[in-house]
């Protein structure tokens, strides 16, 4: 079956761009010396992690500590989640991800050490999470990573197992700054800084401008989207992920409505002017989704009633978390569709 003969909306990942996208980043970071450790939020599938390990990445970063579950049912041991936990629910299901192989986690405060931290218990690795630019979690400055570091080194059940942070794009200078205070702070008063791990797949290619870093995080390059080429962190060509979607009406001359809206397409805007690049149509604009129809303005463009579309989303991340099922092709032959396994990890 070719891909237009597929019923729509449905969701499309080409295997031979994925496979160029993992076989690039992970040369890349081979050539630094730095570890990588792809984030699977982007697409939710132990099929593609394992293809990513099978490349020579170290482990998997996640998001939720449900996410993780699924990624570790499925084999992998050495998970690294990106998210502070507070409810002791959550931590003691970190402790028997803990108990199966290498698990770490993040925290930003002392009361985040303090909920973590059980006396008699094996030691869970800790990072403390740092706020270089990117605005969100994460300690002020290079002084309180250290003294946190100190924190969760003396409570009892943890280990200290490095330093941890998500800049804002085009941070890579900071990040260096920051990590190599901070880090020497670290050592200073501990002896030891296990690991420094930065992230962000818009400056994946810059990753080498902050040689303290160990280790690198990265999701999205695995399908890349609109909002990278627009960065100019890709091509078009590099982007593995579109949605299949098909013509309703053409109520007016300057008006399209597709069936796929906000159930399918990301609302993300990142910045962006419309809801995705139809790929046959690149001068019309997704201007709105309602529920079920995006809502094209046609620009000058020329689309008719039946036809099928590719759409590339603004941000492929939460497309992966709207469908049971993506489909896999390669050069538009369907080979299988493929359950999104951690789809709704969202706790």
């Amino acid at each position: 079956m070719r891909i237009e003969d597929l019923e729509t909306p449905a969701v499309l990942i080409d295997l031979d761009i994925v496979n160029a996208n993992i076989a690039r980043a992970q040369a890349l970071f081979d050539g630094l010396g730095m570890a990588f450790r792809p984030h699977v939020k982007t697409h939710k599938l132990p099929e593609l992690a394992a293809l990513q390990r099978a490349a020579g990445a170290r482990g998997i970063a996640a998001q939720k500590i449900s996410e993780a579950e699924v990624f570790a049912a499925a084999g992998f041991t050495d998970i690294l989640l990106c998210t502070t936990l507070l409810s002791p629910a959550k931590i003691a299901r970190a402790r028997r991800l803990a108990a199966q192989g290498r698990f770490a986690l993040v925290a930003d405060s002392v009361e985040a050490v303090s909920a973590l931290s059980a006396r008699g218990t094996a030691p869970l690795t800790v990072l403390v999470e740092c706020d270089t630019g990117g605005g969100r979690c994460g300690v002020q400055g290079p002084e309180a990573a250290a003294s946190l570091a100190e924190r969760i080194a003396e409570a009892p059940g943890l280990r200290f197992g490095g330093l941890m942070t998500y800049p804002r794009a085009g941070g890579t200078a900071r990040v260096q700054s920051f990590m190599a205070a901070a880090s020497a702070l670290v050592r200073a008063a501990l002896g030891d800084c296990p690991v420094i791990s930065s992230g962000g797949t818009p400056d994946l290619a810059r990753a080498g401008a902050a040689p303290i870093v160990s280790e690198f995080r990265a999701g999205t390059y695995v399908y890349n989207d609109r909002s990278l080429v627009e960065r100019g962190a890709c091509g078009l060509g590099d982007c593995a992920l579109t949605v299949l979607a098909s013509v309703l009406s053409t109520p007016t001359p300057d008006r399209a409505i597709l069936d796929s809206g906000s159930k399918t397409l990301t609302s993300d805007l990142m910045g962006l002017s419309g809801h995705g690049l139809i790929l046959e149509a690149p001068g019309a604009r997704i201007a709105g989704l309602s529920e079920e129809h995006g809502h094209v303005i046609l620009d000058g463009a020329l689309l008719r009633v039946g036809q099928k579309v590719r759409i590339v989303p603004n941000h492929a991340c939460p497309v992966s978390n709207l469908v049971d099922q993506v489909v896999f092709h390669r050069a538009g032959l369907v080979e299988r569709r493929v359950t999104v396994a951690a789809r709704g990890t969202i706790v």
